[in-house]
């Protein structure tokens, strides 16, 4: 059999080598020219009527290509659209299988199962798709507020949200813009809240959460977030900046490598050398221990000259108890 037609080869080109039947027959084969293809390996079927032109291990993307085109008109959805963009996260292999997520009209039926595919209906399809993308996929904000708004949990949630301002594909107004014009959104007040604090400069869930557990609920200072500075190291940014105490978030769970202790080492000797004093705080400081935390903080400030003293937050909280400073 001859090459397949220029039309099925510039597909298979922009489509990762995956081409669907629909769009094969559209472009010039027969039906027994695609079952030929089909017997002699050249093709393999990835999802029924989707074909992908190797007999390996599909990709990521192409495994993506795969559920747009057989739920077509569809884009990828949420978590995959940021996959799609970004890459995948940071921790997780690239080749690492998931279920792929992808967008439908709200208005159309919702097609059969799909192994590994995972179908959402959605209004404001086609406003909300780049359709010159490949594959194509939800706009960037939409693709957060998706992906937030289906997390597991709230600290997920501020983590998608963040890593989604942290990007720089998108920002918190653009976010809140997008989420007004969603009313019926689960989590909408909560997700506003949310991005007014990253409006106002957290820009992890760390700090999210030193804000709103530590700093907020107890009375403290409003620090100045991620103060830009320049330092013998070059530019840097400061997470809390009180004057001449600095507050620095360490968000990492392992915390181990030579390179990021380096780092950490460096940062905190620069602000040493300006004559300022950095405390650095981690998950239990701020998750676990908010309290005890917001009154060594606050005896931390007082002793670099801002008077200040923590409220208690509510029925048991630690402050007014004796703490070491």
């Amino acid at each position: 059999m001859d090459p397949p037609p220029y039309p099925v080869r510039a597909l298979l080109v922009r489509q990762d080598g995956v081409v669907a039947r629909w769009q094969a027959l559209g472009s010039g084969l027969e039906k027994r020219d695609v079952r030929r293809m089909l017997h002699r390996h050249d093709w393999v079927c990835l999802l029924p009527g989707v074909y992908v032109d190797h007999t390996g291990t599909p990709t990521w993307h192409q495994r993506a290509w795969a559920a747009v085109l057989a739920t077509w008109p569809a884009a990828l959805h949420g978590e995959s659209a940021l996959r799609a963009y970004d890459g995948p996260l940071p921790g997780r292999r690239p080749s690492e299988a998931t279920v792929v997520r992808v967008a439908i009209d709200r208005t159309r039926s919702r097609p059969a199962p799909l192994p590994g595919v995972q179908v959402h209906q959605v209004a404001r399809f086609e406003e909300s798709v780049l359709w010159n993308l490949g594959p194509p996929r939800q706009r960037y904000a939409d693709a957060v507020l998706d992906a937030a708004l289906s997390a597991g949990c709230e600290l997920d949630r501020v983590a998608v949200l963040a890593r989604g301002c942290g990007t720089r594909g998108t920002t918190a107004q653009q976010l809140t813009t997008a989420l007004a014009r969603r009313p019926r959104a689960p989590h909408r007040r909560w997700t506003e809240r949310v991005l007014r604090d990253l409006a106002e400069g957290t820009c992890s869930v760390l700090e999210h959460g030193y804000l709103t557990r530590v700093e907020r609920p107890h009375g403290l200072p409003r620090a100045v977030r991620q103060q830009r500075e320049r330092s013998v190291s070059g530019i840097v940014y400061r997470d809390a900046t009180y004057a001449t105490a600095v507050v620095e978030l360490d968000g990492r769970l392992f915390h181990d490598g030579h390179d990021a202790r380096d780092r950490d080492l460096e940062r905190d000797l620069d602000v040493a050398a300006s004559g300022r004093t950095t405390v650095r705080l981690g998950w239990g400081q701020v998750l676990e221990r908010p309290c005890t935390t917001a009154v060594k903080v606050a005896a931390f400030l007082r002793h670099h000259g801002i008077a200040v003293e923590a409220r208690p937050c509510g029925d048991g909280c630690a402050v007014g108890g004796t703490v070491a400073a």
